[in-house]
Formats: structure tokens, C-alpha cells, sequence
């Protein structure tokens, strides 16, 4: 009986590192096709948490050519409005009009900033933790030393919800719908 009890717990850390093993295969599977993309689109129903405040905004992301692209359709009083960034410098854009915002504070997260953010570190991040929860895989994924991201992935393995946390707070979190790779 004693024999039983010691491969019990034995067989269980096996069990439940098989169900890490296939997230972390599923996960890489997916980061190497990201990786190899050429172009990149998806929606965003993202929630930013200030201290005193929340604020939440529909935004559509899109990468193509090396140029990343975040455009905010919700609010109405603000839709229209894109942040464009490639090669180290950002604008955002209006109407027709470009405003140069110089450099992007690579401490700085922002709602415009949080999409770029997040493709970044599913391309980049160092994997720390996988799990499966309510069918998704999770997957926390270290973006630098203060910022960690936490990406669920829905059946079809892409991308459906995500958590931005910076140093102990989490100021993003996000629903992602329409996530299509090219």
C-alpha cells in the first residue's frame, strides 16, 4: 500500500507535466509560424487600468512591411486615430495629418503601445509558465526584467486573451478576436 501511495504523487507531476510539455509544443508551433509571418492583423478589446480610473478601447493592429500599425476604433470621440511605429521612431496619424511623437519610452506602456507590446514578446519573450485553464492553453511569457505578458490561446491555438503586467500591477488586459497571420 505504502508503494501505491509514493507512485501516486509521482504519477501525478508526470500527468501534469505532459499537459506543459503539449502547451509549450502548441506554443512554440505557434511563435515559430508568428516568426514567419509577413503580415499580421487582429482586434482588440482592451482595458487599461490607471490607479484612480479604468478606460477601455476597441483597437484593430495590423504589421505589415515592417511597419506596425495600432488604429482605435472605440471611442467614437477618438476613432480614427492610428499610432504608427517602425524601425525605432512612432507618429500618429489623424485625418490625414502626422504628427512626429519621437521615440517610443521603452518603459512607457500605453493602450497604443500594449498591441506592439504583446507581438513582441509572443515572438520574443522567454516562455516561463504554461497551463491549461477553462480548455486554453496560458502561457506567461517575460518580456524584460519588469514586464511579463499572460496570453491565453483559444481551441484553434491563437491568441484570445491577454494580461500585461508591469512590475506588480496589471494595467492591460485584453480580449483579441479576428487574429489572422499571413
Amino acid at each position: 500500500m505504502k508503494k501505491r501511495l509514493v507512485l501516486l504523487p509521482l504519477l501525478f507531476c508526470l500527468l501534469l507535466s505532459a499537459c506543459g510539455n503539449a502547451a509549450l509544443d502548441r506554443f512554440q508551433a505557434f511563435s515559430a509560424r508568428l516568426n514567419q509571418s509577413e503580415a499580421l492583423t487582429f482586434t482588440a478589446e482592451l482595458t487599461a487600468s490607471y490607479p484612480d480610473r479604468q478606460a477601455r478601447f476597441t483597437l484593430r493592429y495590423s504589421l505589415e512591411d515592417g511597419v506596425q500599425r495600432v488604429t482605435i476604433l472605440a471611442p467614437d470621440s477618438i476613432s480614427g486615430i492610428s499610432a504608427r511605429l517602425e524601425a525605432g521612431k512612432s507618429t500618429l496619424e489623424y485625418d490625414g495629418l502626422i504628427l512626429d511623437t519621437g521615440d517610443l519610452d521603452a518603459f512607457g506602456l500605453t493602450p497604443m503601445s500594449a498591441l506592439p507590446l504583446l507581438t513582441d514578446a509572443l515572438k520574443r519573450g522567454h516562455a516561463d509558465a504554461f497551463w491549461t485553464e477553462e480548455g486554453m492553453d496560458g502561457v506567461e511569457l517575460l518580456y524584460d526584467d519588469a514586464v511579463r505578458a499572460r496570453v491565453w490561446f483559444d481551441a484553434e491555438g491563437l491568441p484570445c486573451r491577454c494580461e500585461i503586467q508591469c512590475g506588480e500591477t496589471v494595467p492591460v488586459s485584453c480580449e483579441i478576436k479576428n487574429w489572422q497571420m499571413h
